[in-house]
């Protein structure tokens, strides 16, 4: 088992209430989308949001993502280069960010890329409803497995397990759009950096940022305030945060 993360000296925006503060990282392309329907183009953004990507991941004591996603893709949520790591400990962070994996149903793939590099701790959030075969095979494979919820993961006891247990500041989320969408409804996403591309993908099926229930109502819609916009080429990076935020 690997030891509980040291306490970071970041000067980002923490949050003030006793779980992380979450930001989730998306690239969608003009017409709202994250990949096409089929999955099979999940990447369509250029070199510099890539970047961009290891640039906020050198913010952030851990990296969340969906069983799905890391399923179907090659991701190990690591740092990349020597210089982002460098980067890390620049902020005060470890080298390796932790790297939380969230699956309700405990379906996660033991064979997935992610599983290939122990570079540090593996968690997995999972509910009760996910089998004891699940269980039992996930936590040969993972650091630690937590239960958090009856038929989905409780997020707001999860984030704050994360910050007691595991010393999780800032914690990134890298999507799919389920996941994206669970944390938005629970309340949780305090800042939503979107890089918005030059294609249009099309098709009822292709995956958006927030799949997944959604809000009923516009007036329960999730309130975002544009804090700032960037752009690099063809492409605008944005920022939002949560409305009723300072």
């Amino acid at each position: 088992m690997h030891p509980r993360r040291p306490p970071s000296t970041l000067n980002f925006q923490l949050s003030t209430s006793p779980r992380p503060f979450v930001f989730v990282n998306m690239a969608m392309s003009a017409d709202g989308k994250i990949a096409t329907g089929n999955r099979a183009v999940a990447t369509f953004s250029s070199a510099r949001d890539h970047e961009h990507l290891y640039e906020l991941r050198a913010t952030a004591d851990a990296v969340m993502s969906g069983a799905r996603t890391v399923d179907l893709n090659n991701y190990t949520l690591g740092p990349g280069a020597e210089r982002f790591r460098k980067l890390r400990l620049r902020h005060g962070l470890a080298e390796y960010s932790l790297r939380v994996i969230v699956s309700g149903s405990g379906s996660l793939d033991p064979r997935a890329e992610l599983f290939r590099h122990r570079f540090s701790p593996i968690l997995v959030l999972t509910s009760e409803r996910a089998t004891t075969k699940s269980l039992k095979r996930l936590r040969a494979i993972a650091d630690e497995v937590k239960i958090l919820g009856t038929d989905e993961v409780d997020f707001p006891a999860a984030l704050k397990w994360l910050r007691t247990q595991w010393n999780v500041r800032r914690l990134l989320c890298e999507g799919g759009g389920e996941l994206n969408d669970a944390l938005f409804r629970a309340g949780l996403v305090d800042e939503l950096h979107l890089t918005l591309c030059p294609r249009l993908i099309g098709g009822r099926a292709a995956p958006t940022i927030a799949d997944g229930v959604g809000f009923a109502r516009l007036t329960d819609a999730y309130p975002l305030q544009l804090h700032s916009t960037k752009r690099i080429a063809d492409e605008l990076f944005c920022i939002f945060r949560r409305a009723n935020q300072q």
